[in-house]
């Protein structure tokens, strides 16, 4: 992995240090800065937009189809179109790397996550991240069954709970809470089950839709209201489940239990691995994640590294404006290396976009993404990256491992850290020298930062790392004296929230808007059924269309913009 590079204005670009009060030692020099995504170029884009002017182009290009983002989504699209013998393409990219919020990068020396850092073990509703899988040799058939390369599955301990002072295996409170408490874990598990009997929850959630049929009355029921507000009608009291629910919906969603609808509550567990009280048994093959010390960073290298050597990837490109016209498309972007605007003409164009900024970039918008881009919103997020030079000194209880979480974390949205040195097969360097971790914090909600996305662009990074040194340091009294480099990813937008009536909103757009060319897209028996919001000449793909970020939703959606402009 190669240094990621600081952003390139003089406040991001500098590399800045604080001292830190040791022990018994001198105070240390912490060095650490902004890395990895460029805000700065992000908000001179939105700022070009809004004066309704753009420069005219230096140059035009054309290609076969333009593929506008190159997240999860952009990248999923142009693996299908290369598998569907389609190489006459572009993909544009506003940063200077590929990957979206699924970038991996490196500090001192160390790989690191800069955003998502694992993928569970998918089920066979997403069957195009099976083949994804397949094809990267992460997991095979032996004697018939499928098995997964067990040097990329989380090694065990898996995750453990700073509760009551110690350390506890798992991430649900257990450990000294009342007989009231574990009766209420049960009664959730048996609710989660119910849900998903009275209808389908599966992961993509196209997947629970029917052609030409609307969704699930369940579903809508659960759609209609917050999280929160449903387990308040259904008795759910108790202060550990609740926080422990509210953890989850942060950890996926962005925002708390009550800025998320109960679908998207109950969805969490149903869509996976249900929900396990403590006793009973679960199936462990389900639960396994996939993870690298770079996160999924490892994934979209691996879907980037052939568009780079082919000349398809075109990165630091603003995309400025999408035209569709009766013949064509054109697509004018900025190139930030040679400081000029150049036009992409193309028969297709496949916009793998965040909504919001598909709704600015193209011109006389279909009502379907105004619509959509008015509905949605978006969560802000922090990654702070802590290089340590040795293992810190641990509370009692459960080992080191590898997602480690504070029950009531002193930090606004605190979701703890994750080890980038757990998946080393060393076990020697392990234990003994350094490593990175990568600590997340959601911003968005009721009970996180005020006015989160501003803070994020005018506090320097010695804020936030401050409050996240202060958090850990309970668990870890010695971390201060450890660590000495801590680097800041900031996410204005970082996923979409599934807010209450958004599901059943997105879902009628999907089976509105099919792409032209169904037949094709469903001809070959191994690809399912996918909608694709869609105009004659344009086809969105982006997790924001299932109304939240992960990989699953992102990626099948791109796979399937791709089969639709390829067929």
């Amino acid at each position: 992995m190669q240094r990621r590079h600081f952003l390139a204005t003089a406040a991001a670009s500098a590399t800045t240090a604080v001292l830190l009060p040791g022990c018994d030692e001198a105070p240390r020099v912490l060095q650490g800065g902004f890395a990895g995504i460029d805000m700065a170029r992000g908000h001179a884009l939105r700022d070009l937009l809004k004066t309704g002017t753009l420069p005219e182009p230096a140059v035009v290009r054309r290609a076969q189809v333009i593929i506008a983002g190159g997240g999860v989504a952009g990248l999923a699209a142009a693996r299908s179109l290369r598998l569907a013998g389609v190489d006459d393409f572009a993909l544009l990219e506003l940063e200077d790397r590929a990957g979206g919020n699924s970038r991996g990068g490196a500090v001192s020396g160390i790989a690191c996550p800069l955003g998502a850092h694992y993928l569970p073990v998918p089920g066979d509703d997403a069957r195009e991240v099976q083949d994804l899988l397949e094809e990267l040799g992460l997991r095979q058939r032996v004697s018939g069954r499928w098995r997964y390369d067990e040097r990329h599955l989380c090694h065990s301990p898996q995750e453990r709970l700073f509760f009551e002072g110690e350390w506890q295996d798992g991430l649900l409170p257990v450990h000294g809470v009342p007989d009231t408490t574990l009766a209420q874990y049960r009664r959730f598990a048996e609710a989660v089950d119910d849900a998903a009997k009275a209808a389908r929850f599966t992961m993509p959630v196209m997947r629970s839709l029917a052609p030409g049929k609307p969704l699930a009355k369940a579903h809508q029921a659960l759609d209609a209201v917050t999280f929160a507000a449903w387990l308040q009608q259904q008795g759910f009291d108790d202060e550990h489940l609740l926080w422990y629910l509210d953890y989850c919906c942060r950890d996926d969603y962005g925002t708390g239990a009550a800025g998320v609808s109960a679908w998207a509550g109950i969805h969490y567990f149903a869509s996976r691995h249900g929900f396990h009280a403590p006793g009973e048994p679960a199936d462990e093959s389900r639960e396994s994640v996939l993870t690298w010390p770079e996160g999924n960073g490892w994934i979209t290298q691996r879907l980037a590294a052939p568009l780079a050597s082919g000349g398809q990837l075109r990165t630091a490109t603003s995309v400025l404006r999408i035209t569709e016209g009766r013949h064509g498309v054109e697509v004018d972007a900025y190139n930030h290396a040679t400081d000029s605007v150049e036009r992409w003409q193309a028969p297709r164009c496949i916009v793998a976009l965040p909504v919001m900024i598909a709704a600015r970039v193209v011109r006389n918008p279909p009502a379907f993404l105004t619509g959509a881009a008015q509905r949605l919103s978006w969560a802000p997020w922090l990654v702070a990256n802590i290089h340590i030079d040795g293992p810190l000194a641990d509370r009692p209880g459960a080992a080191p491992a590898w997602d480690n979480v504070l029950y009531a974390d002193p930090t606004p949205g605190g979701l703890g850290y994750v080890d980038a040195g757990h998946q080393r097969l060393d076990t020697r360097a392990t234990l003994a020298g350094p490593t990175v971790l990568t600590y997340y914090q959601a911003l968005g909600g009721a009970s996180s930062v005020p006015d989160a996305r501003q803070q994020l662009a005018q506090q320097p990074w010695q804020h936030w790392a401050d409050a996240v040194l202060e958090a850990l340091s309970v668990p870890h009294p010695d971390l201060r004296r450890r660590a000495t480099r801590v680097e800041i990813t900031r996410y204005g937008h970082a996923m979409a929230v599934p807010t209450p009536g958004l599901l059943t909103y997105l879902s009628q757009i999907g089976l509105q808007r099919l792409p032209d060319k169904r037949k094709q897209l469903s001809k070959a028996e191994q690809t399912p059924w996918i909608p694709t919001p869609a105009t004659a000449r344009l086809a969105f793909a982006h997790s924001d269309w299932s109304g939240y970020s992960v990989f699953e939703e992102a990626f099948t959606r791109g796979h399937g913009a791709g089969l639709a402009v390829a067929g």
